[in-house]
């Protein structure tokens, strides 16, 4: 392999940015090449907007598939829950590195826990699938809150607690502790309380179908067992006609006994924003051996929450 430095594509962000540079050194140990960040904006980072508005987390995606397919960079990084559910037949993702923690978390005023928040208190998000999941426990355990639609970087959505006009934020535990910030954590949502958006945690490494040689390099940082979690997730999520900015919670974990693992659970969840009525449903069987198999495991759990009346709780369904 040449020893020319390989060009890894990037959102600016803070998080973007640290999640990049620990998959360049990955990357640079396998294929023993340097590897220089290469900062792209996406209209997602510009734009004010709601996701929701704009086309969703995929706005974040648009801009770095362009720069690989013009050439500009050998190989991109996303965070995995903002990759639209179709894959485009030019691009690969050539590794999925094992998962980080897929929980939610609260960053609240005074050290808070989300059942001990006062009532009336104010919760940001972004996320119609954390509303939805947080307005229905709430609802169920006789919890008063608010959930507030936010947008912007970690900073600014723990500076709007820090600044008193929230009274928490619900963030993902995967970018806190990938920007040394975990130690803000007030509270860790149990996945039993708020599923995670499908493939959140996990990171997605793709280059184009053509480059053989960093597809082989690339594939050493492959997780399996997260590729077939993450691949379950996202064939409910596209199963369910979902945008990656649907009210869907989707969670594929494996069940070991001691050291051996024997079958995976797959958990899906989606809701109307303030909580009245949820579906949530889940399935366990044996690990999927193959893409396919992980596929129709999604499948098969989409198929049943459709039964139950999953379609007629998500809005606009994407096409």
């Amino acid at each position: 392999m040449s020893t020319k430095a390989l060009k890894l594509g990037t959102r600016r962000s803070k998080l973007a940015m640290a999640q990049s540079g620990q998959v360049a050194d990955a990357v640079s140990q396998v294929t023993g090449r340097p590897v220089e960040l290469v900062e792209i904006t996406t209209y997602g980072d510009v734009s004010r907007e709601h996701l929701a508005q704009i086309g969703g987390t995929g706005v974040f995606v648009a801009a770095l598939r362009e720069a690989l397919l013009r050439g500009e960079v050998d190989f991109a990084v996303h965070s995995l829950k903002d990759l639209p559910t179709t894959q485009p037949d030019d691009l690969v993702l050539a590794a999925i590195p094992e998962r980080e923690d897929p929980r939610d978390v609260v960053v609240a005023r005074d050290a808070l826990k989300f059942t001990d928040l006062p009532r009336g208190a104010r919760i940001g998000t972004g996320a119609p699938r954390r509303m939805a999941q947080l307005n229905a426990y709430a609802r169920a355990h006789g919890l008063d809150i608010e959930t507030v639609p936010i947008r912007g970087n970690v900073d600014t959505r723990i500076g709007y607690v820090r600044g008193g006009e929230l009274d928490a934020v619900v963030l993902a535990a995967a970018g806190l502790n990938r920007i040394g910030r975990s130690d803000e954590v007030t509270d860790f949502l149990s996945v039993d309380t708020v599923l995670p958006a499908p493939g959140q945690g996990a990171l997605a490494i793709e280059c184009t179908a053509g480059n053989a040689e960093l597809l082989a390099a690339l594939a050493q940082l492959d997780d399996p067992f997260t590729r077939a979690a993450v691949t379950a997730e996202r064939s409910l999520l596209a199963a369910l006609e979902a945008g990656c900015s649907a009210p869907v919670g989707a969670l594929a974990d494996l069940l070991a006994d001691g050291q051996i693992v024997k079958e995976m659970r797959l958990r899906g969840v989606v809701g109307t924003t303030d909580g009245s009525t949820l579906v949530q449903l889940s399935t366990t069987g044996p690990v999927p051996q193959t893409h396919d198999d992980a596929m129709a495991f999604g499948r098969e759990l989409a198929t049943e929450m459709l039964a139950q009346g999953a379609a007629g709780l998500m809005g606009e369904r994407a096409h």
